[in-house]
């Protein structure tokens, strides 16, 4: 697909394909519990760019003891004198496990590099190790999966916009996000840098376009599905027991234990 596509997805469309694609991933679990795989999916983008919704809905409803998500936050003082992936290789998945990572070791090329959080020969040796890095877990035989999420300026300054007036979304802005509006080239110059040294055959990057958010949702998790080999694992065969008959069980009276009280009793 070439350009942005102005048309929203119809809800409808949208929620009945979803739950589709959902169901999908439920056996994209089995099977890497079965096949002991490992997988890891790296979410990056701008601010506001759709990722953490896509990521909710890639999660909504995987067993969270099989799939994680990974979102680091600040580096302690400790971990800013450790080689700069080591705390992310902590947080990699062993066999069984899918790891999907809110932002990832490429903050390094994005905020830290824009922002001047890092040295120049911190961010030239990020862009050094980081194709060895990642063919190193390839080889090692991770599934690795990149997406980056790419969303207009006009579209991402409307949902900063929203996000400012919605008293339930103000605290996923910060004043890291909103300084981002002012270095928007500079954070494009340093994603077409990122791009042309990360974006190798054994981990190659995919955009997302995603000024439609229900758009980059479906497109991101139907092109997840399709990079993997995954297959349908038949489930346990299990049967509901009959309930035993009461042996005398009494319960304790009310009045002995506190309950909540009854709110929507008042609604």
């Amino acid at each position: 697909m070439t350009g942005r596509r102005s048309e929203k997805v119809p809800r409808s469309i949208y929620e009945r394909e979803l739950l589709r694609l959902q169901t999908e991933l439920v056996k994209v679990q089995e099977w890497v519990k079965a096949e002991g795989a490992r997988l890891v999916v790296v979410f990056e983008g701008r601010d506001a760019a759709g990722k953490g919704g896509t990521i909710k809905r890639v999660a909504e409803h995987l067993n969270p003891r099989v799939a994680r998500i990974a979102a680091l936050p600040t580096p302690t003082e400790r971990e800013r004198t450790q080689w700069y992936f080591q705390r992310y290789v902590e947080q990699l998945p062993a066999a069984g496990e899918i790891v999907l990572f809110d932002r990832s070791w490429y903050n390094r090329a994005g905020v830290e590099h824009v922002m001047g959080f890092c040295t120049e020969e911190e961010y030239q040796r990020f862009l050094r190790q980081c194709p060895v890095f990642e063919r190193m877990l390839v080889e090692d035989g991770i599934l690795l999966r990149k997406y980056w999420f790419s969303v207009s300026d006009t579209e991402q300054q409307e949902r900063f916009r929203r996000r400012l007036e919605d008293p339930l979304r103000r605290w996923k802005l910060s004043p890291m996000d909103l300084e981002s509006i002012t270095h928007w080239e500079a954070y494009s110059q340093a994603k077409d840098a990122m791009m042309a040294q990360t974006d190798i055959a054994e981990a190659p990057w995919y955009v997302v376009e995603s000024d439609d958010k229900r758009r980059a949702r479906l497109n991101m998790i139907a092109h997840l599905l399709g990079s993997l080999p995954y297959h349908d694992v038949p489930p346990p065969a299990l049967r509901l027991p009959p309930r035993p008959p009461s042996t005398g069980y009494e319960r304790p009276p009310r009045e002995q234990q506190k309950y909540v009280p009854d709110h929507a009793a008042d609604l």
